[in-house]
């Protein structure tokens, strides 16, 4: 399988800026990852009734999940140096569409859990607007997945 063209510059610039790191081996799998990701996603949508900023910050990781899952089909691990924008970065540049979701989620999920001010609370509504996104990802991601060869 050939390398994922689009974006490869800015993969390569991270990967020389250290934001993300290669992987080989058993760790270059994705499937893992969205399959934990879909776990999360499971667990988001039960509590998004009772706790909508607990299931809103769970459907951000299952997106997180899936998004990482794409980069470890590649080859590719992001660094704490990277950290979750990285992953942001990474999939928005190599596959957009559905993928330019996912900044808005971690933006939201930013002001979520470091607050500058105390805002209005989350409704259910809310949680179950971000499930769908994260479930939006996670779809796309598996039909990515089998079409992804090491990035190396």
């Amino acid at each position: 399988m050939t390398r994922w063209q689009r974006g490869a510059a800015e993969i390569e610039r991270m990967l020389a800026d250290g934001e993300l790191q290669a992987l080989s081996g058993a760790p270059a799998d994705g499937g893992q990852w969205l399959a934990k990701a879909r776990r999360t996603l499971s667990t988001a949508t039960d509590a998004a009734s009772t706790d909508p900023d607990s299931a809103f910050t769970l459907a951000y990781d299952a997106a997180r999940f899936a998004c990482t899952g794409l980069l470890a089909q590649q080859g590719l691990r992001v660094t704490t140096r990277g950290g979750h924008y990285a992953v942001e970065v990474a999939v928005r540049s190599q596959f957009g569409g559905t993928f330019d979701q996912y900044g808005g989620l971690r933006r939201q999920r930013n002001d979520i859990e470091y607050p500058v001010m105390i805002a209005a609370k989350l409704m259910p509504d809310d949680a179950r607007a971000a499930i769908a996104v994260a479930n939006e990802l996670i779809d796309a991601a598996d039909q990515l997945l089998p079409h992804l060869g090491l990035f190396g």
